[in-house]
């Protein structure tokens, strides 16, 4: 990503953190009985609560490249186990994903974070990729369900596994609006948007022994706060931005 033109950053000055509207994954907005919050003097009331969680956007996956790092929980990444990273989801939770294209289903659980890139919903392992019809072309449109954690059951017994709902909507969430690999460029960008944003902070993050410099803006506890502050982020020129937990 280029350094921000001035033209644009005349833009931000007047409008950034404005909430509008913008495309992106679908997500359904949910849970949790989280306090009002305020927004320019206007006032915002998050929708009741909901364990429900669904969207649909593109998945893709990784493997030879990453089989053996870590992932985001700490555990060991095995391109031939049914897991998948994801951006926001707690770690940890079960999801159904189907392939919108070829009507497959599969449930993996989420213990990586990413993909990041804007508009992907989930980075699947080779194996899940595999089953879902997704190796080949190497996306696909999906929809995503949350599931849960799975519940105890008895020692050897047989019947289907059952979940647990969680609440997807809160949690410790950010925006990602660049990544470079020079770490002068992020440097600059976070300059730049401490002049009108709060938060603003570079995650450096290794991949494929490249180091890649993350700048992130603004904290939340609230999912769908978030998304507003991603739409707002999308609207103002930053194409590439999106929501991820950290």
């Amino acid at each position: 990503m280029a350094i921000l033109t001035n033209r644009l950053l005349i833009v931000l000055v007047l409008t950034v953190s404005l909430y509008g509207c913008a495309g992106g994954p679908e997500i359904k907005p949910g849970p949790g009985k989280l306090k009002p919050y305020k927004v320019l003097g206007k006032w915002y009331e998050p929708l009741a609560e909901s364990k429900g969680f669904k969207e649909r956007g593109l998945a893709s996956w990784y493997g030879p490249k990453f089989h053996g790092r870590k992932t985001a929980n700490g555990e060991t990444y095995d391109m031939y186990a049914m897991t998948a990273a994801h951006k926001t989801l707690p770690l940890g939770t079960w999801v159904r994903v189907r392939n919108l294209d070829n009507s497959r289903e599969i449930e993996v659980r989420v213990n990586d974070r990413g993909p990041f890139v804007r508009g992907r919903v989930i980075d699947l392992s080779y194996t899940a990729a595999q089953r879902l019809g997704v190796v080949g072309p190497g996306t696909a449109s999906v929809e995503v369900v949350a599931l849960g954690t799975p519940a105890p059951s008895a020692k050897g017994s047989r019947e289907p596994r059952t979940y647990i709902p969680g609440n997807y909507y809160t949690g410790n969430f950010t925006i990602q609006i660049g990544a470079f690999t020079v770490r002068g460029n992020a440097e600059n960008m976070k300059r730049q948007m401490e002049r009108t944003h709060e938060n603003v902070h570079i995650v450096p993050y290794e991949q494929e022994g490249r180091i890649f410099y993350r700048v992130r803006v603004s904290r939340t506890s609230s999912l769908e706060q978030a998304a507003k502050y991603e739409a707002a982020l999308v609207a103002r020129g930053f194409r590439d931005a999106f929501v991820v937990a950290e």
